[in-house]
């Protein structure tokens, strides 16, 4: 973590963001950078442990970070994360959808609920808190100190090349993909910019979550990978560019990574 001084202001001093999946990989990654820049972070996962450990690291740096232990698939409790972020520190002007779960295997005699639970988790949960932060992000947008607000949603590079044994993951991306650009349209005038990014193979805990014998088989095609900070980096640019630039979709992928 880089530490910042009282001589030395970051990009996004005077804002705050939310980001989900907070607890590890890319979100932990991510609301750490943002810190790093000056914005204050709520941080939002359901394991509140891990969280507490992340808050504390970021203060210890002169960060100031919010603790929100949050399921955001129950639309009530996503609704009151933003609440408590607004309430604790009076506005928001970034969010980070990263909350995310890649279960993988075929679709025929698939595990149905392992599709239930990423609709849930990648579809609407990332639904349920865009809906509940666009009032304040278009307020967010017409206030100092940057007259413009961010909604970043992380998808995949599932989103754009859909692969057998990976179907229901590759919809519920791609879906994400499609929600984004919409939204960028609807609000592009109101100077809320909407980017969509798209990691290819990074080391985070997304793939331990499937079954053994998915695992399995699913560890021999990992090569090379990035690691969560280039991902968490290349969000850092994308909420940092100046007012009149929207970076829309950014793709990244491992050098050695082909599809």
């Amino acid at each position: 973590m880089t530490e910042r001084t009282d001589r030395t202001k970051g990009k996004l001093e005077g804002t705050v963001a939310l980001v989900t999946g907070s607890s590890s990989g890319i979100g932990a990654a991510t609301a750490t950078a943002l810190a790093v820049e000056g914005a204050a972070v709520a941080l939002v996962a359901r394991r509140k442990g891990r969280l507490e450990s992340l808050a504390s690291a970021i203060k210890d740096t002169g960060g100031n970070a919010l603790v929100v232990e949050c399921d955001i698939t129950d639309q009530q409790q996503a609704i009151q994360a933003v609440e408590n972020t607004t309430a604790e520190f009076g506005r928001l002007d970034i969010l980070v959808n990263n909350a995310g779960l890649m279960l993988l295997g075929p679709i025929v005699d698939a595990h149905v609920a392992e599709w239930q639970r990423m609709v849930e988790l990648n579809v609407l949960g990332l639904l349920y808190c865009a809906h509940a932060s666009l009032p304040h992000l278009r307020r967010a947008a017409q206030d100092d100190p940057r007259h413009v607000a961010d909604l970043v949603n992380v998808s995949s590079v599932a989103g754009r090349t859909a692969r057998v044994g990976s179907g229901v993951y590759n919809l519920t991306k791609h879906g994400v993909g499609a929600f984004s650009e919409s939204l960028r349209q609807e609000l592009a005038k109101g100077y809320v910019r909407v980017s969509l990014i798209e990691p290819g193979a990074t080391a985070t805990e997304l793939a331990e979550h499937n079954r053994p014998e998915v695992l399995d088989a699913i560890r021999t095609q990992f090569g090379q990978r990035m690691e969560a900070e280039d991902i968490a980096d290349a969000i850092v640019y994308i909420v940092t560019r100046p007012r009149h630039v929207a970076v829309n979709e950014v793709l990244i992928r491992p050098t050695e990574q082909e599809r």
